[in-house]
């Protein structure tokens, strides 16, 4: 089983932290290794609605995912469930801290068939991954104004 949550301190407000986060157009600035995200559908972003996503894996090899929204309060909680791809789902919760919000980033799943050989070794790298992702996404945020927390 893979399963593992990342708590990242950002100094700005849950909800601009969390409509950064589930922006579309700017995952690949904090997921580098994302190629491509759109969201399907002409409805706004919500509970239920899919998303297609490419990410460059190691070896440049491009993996293709299509999620869906599990779980949607804006400034609050953020959760996809991978319907066709890696079978890691997401779940993101904005927490205030005085000015600033904690952000906890969990994921987790379970891989079927051969691929269960591989969950140990698979799940470390996507820790490792996502904790830089995240601090990747801590800098940007911080960046663009002065702190407040």
């Amino acid at each position: 089983m893979i399963d593992f949550t990342i708590e990242t301190r950002i100094d700005r407000s849950p909800g601009e932290v969390f409509a950064y986060v589930t922006d579309p157009a700017k995952l690949g600035t904090w997921q580098t290794n994302t190629v491509a995200a759109e969201k399907l559908g002409d409805q706004p972003l919500g509970l239920g609605t899919r998303l297609r996503e490419v990410h460059r894996a190691p070896g440049g090899k491009e993996l293709e995912s299509l999620l869906e929204v599990s779980e949607y309060e804006p400034g609050r909680v953020f959760a996809l469930q991978v319907i066709e791809g890696t079978p890691v789902d997401l779940r993101i919760t904005f927490a205030p801290d005085g000015d600033c919000t904690v952000m906890r980033f969990k994921a987790y799943g379970r891989l079927d068939g051969p691929l269960r050989l591989l969950q140990p070794l698979l799940g470390r790298t996507l820790e490792r991954q996502f904790k830089r992702q995240c601090a990747t996404l801590k800098g940007l945020l911080e960046s663009a104004a002065p702190a407040h927390c």
